[in-house]
């Protein structure tokens, strides 16, 4: 892989707002600044909208936290952003994801197994990125079963992971050297 293009900012060379924004990301839940912090943080602003929205769509959104992570990583398929898998599949794992499912969405198939509210989930999130919208079915069944706001974070969430997934895969985010990266899709 080519080399990085935001290398991370020495912290001699941060201003006092880059500074103060890294030690608060660094001391809130996700206990370290990683991912698309460390380009975001060339634009002080701009990180620290994305990082209260990105604290919003993965901690305080009314959905269960395994469908969150099951969101995220539908979207990093997508978008085979590479960091963006490998971080939250740990995080899915832990949340409850079976491997197998985290497998099957790793090789772009419909997992075989999901309970109701995961292929609920999976059908409105493949569509959406697929089609760039959801069929009345797919809508009435996230509505039915989370409510409008369950349909908003969620919509939210894949939107917000979207834009990550750009960052990352523009910005050449390395993988850590024990990192399975996703396979190619034919």
């Amino acid at each position: 892989m080519a080399d990085v293009r935001f290398p991370a900012i020495p912290r001699a060379e941060m201003s006092a707002e880059q500074t103060a924004l890294y030690d608060r990301i660094a001391s809130g839940p996700r206990a370290g600044v990683r991912g698309p912090y460390n380009a975001l943080l060339r634009n002080p602003e701009l990180c620290s909208l994305s990082e209260q929205l990105g604290g919003y769509v993965r901690y305080r959104n009314s959905l269960p936290n395994k469908l969150k992570e099951m969101a995220i990583l539908l979207t990093a398929r997508h978008w085979t952003a590479q960091y963006e898998w490998y971080a939250h599949r740990m995080i899915g794992e832990k949340e409850g994801l079976a491997p197998v499912l985290c497998d099957a969405i790793a090789a772009g198939e419909r997992p075989a197994t999901m309970d109701d509210d995961q292929s609920i989930v999976f059908d409105f999130v493949t569509q959406t990125l697929r089609r760039h919208g959801v069929d009345d079915a797919a809508f009435a069944r996230m509505k039915n079963r989370f409510g409008e706001r369950g349909v908003l974070d969620l919509i939210y969430l894949v939107g917000h992971y979207c834009t990550v997934a750009f960052i990352l895969n523009i910005d050449r985010h390395p993988l850590p050297p024990d990192a399975t990266p996703l396979p190619t899709l034919a």
